[in-house]
């Protein structure tokens, strides 16, 4: 089975990619290369004969109708998106034109590819899209989201999201594309790019600078660690049903002040700081504006349906990742130098530090 991977050299998409070819799969993965997307997260499958990168971006139409012809796969599993809500508060056009327009223009070149096939590889062509928790906006201190939930998007991000969700279903409706989309919670490990809340954090810390804390730091995200969350689209691209949609989550409802004190935490035990504590670095910062309170979902079809659970534990997870950024300071050196020095970015217009 031969995978299409967008945005394979990012962070979820090169988890899928190095999962995929460790089962006997074969993987184009097809990438712009921007800002956050570094090949140096597959290098171990690099030279795999089952693997091959294609530099191209999902919003031309010839470059993807030439990527579906050259390579023919069996499945399609869209991860390429701008993906950072304070970067979507500072630039929104950017996440229509990728999470909008791009997919509109990878549905429509799989679309034509789809009515090329015939017999068995038409039977088992899947498109399955990759969405997020943040398209159906906040929950207070109860409940759960699950696949039935309402859209409510606060962000450019989550809106650009939901509205390649519609996009994605409308495809599969009005043309009979075999579509599947999941909606996965907060993801953290390994080779996330610096902007990100957890490394962020790590960085922060272990360079010896202030941590920025978002407002008083009540928020709560739901966490999954990204190998798992590679497990389980692979496990809803092979046993999931066509037009249906997915939850995952990793069943660790966190407070942002308590994730900041457990990674402080982790990193006093890995490499201790002369000054004291790590949390001695904490430091309020103005909250981002729209910031939804709360996110959780509940997996349990995926669990019922297809049996897939996470399988690493929070506290296992954080310490792999803290111990990762810890060990591989060029990887980070160098992500940071591709377009973020650890500036504040998402402050509306007036709001101060």
């Amino acid at each position: 089975m031969k995978l299409l991977v967008t945005g394979g050299a990012g962070f979820i998409g090169s988890a899928v990619v190095r999962a995929a070819i460790g089962r006997g799969l074969s993987v184009v993965n097809v990438d712009a290369l921007t800002y956050s997307a570094d090949l140096e997260n597959l290098t171990v499958v690099a030279d795999s004969p089952r693997y091959a990168f294609e530099q191209a971006d999902i919003r031309e139409p010839a470059a993807m109708a030439t990527v579906f012809a050259r390579h023919q796969p069996d499945a399609v599993l869209h991860l390429a998106a701008e993906s950072h809500v304070d970067r979507s508060i500072d630039g929104p056009m950017a996440f229509v034109e990728t999470n909008v327009v791009g997919t509109a223009v990878l549905l429509e070149a799989a679309r034509r590819y789809f009515e090329g096939l015939s017999g068995e590889r038409r039977e088992r062509f899947r498109f399955q899209h990759i969405s997020t928790d943040e398209v159906f906006g906040a929950l207070g201190a109860e409940g759960r989201f699950d696949e039935t939930s309402p859209y409510d998007p606060s962000s450019p991000y989550s809106a650009s999201k939901a509205a390649s969700d519609h996009l994605v279903r409308a495809w599969g409706r009005t043309f009979g594309l075999p579509v599947l989309v999941t909606s996965a919670c907060n993801n953290y490990g390994p080779h996330q790019f610096p902007e990100k809340l957890i490394p962020v954090v790590i960085l922060s810390a272990i360079e010896g600078r202030p941590i920025p804390l978002y407002g008083d730091g009540a928020n709560v995200r739901d966490w999954l660690f990204v190998e798992d969350h590679a497990e389980a689209l692979l496990a809803v691209l092979e046993k999931g049903q066509p037009g249906q949609t997915y939850a995952i989550s990793g069943e660790t409802e966190v407070s942002n002040r308590d994730l900041v004190m457990r990674l402080c935490g982790h990193l006093d035990a890995l490499r201790p700081r002369a000054a004291g504590p790590h949390a001695a670095l904490i430091k309020s910062v103005a909250d981002r504006p729209g910031h939804d309170f709360r996110y959780a979902l509940d997996a349990a079809k995926l669990r019922g349906e297809l049996g897939w659970t996470p399988r690493t534990g929070f506290e296992e997870g954080l310490e792999r990742t803290a111990r990762w950024y810890l060990d591989n300071p060029g990887w980070w050196t160098r992500s940071r130098a591709r377009g973020f020095s650890h500036e504040r970015l998402g402050l509306a217009a007036g709001a101060a530090e």
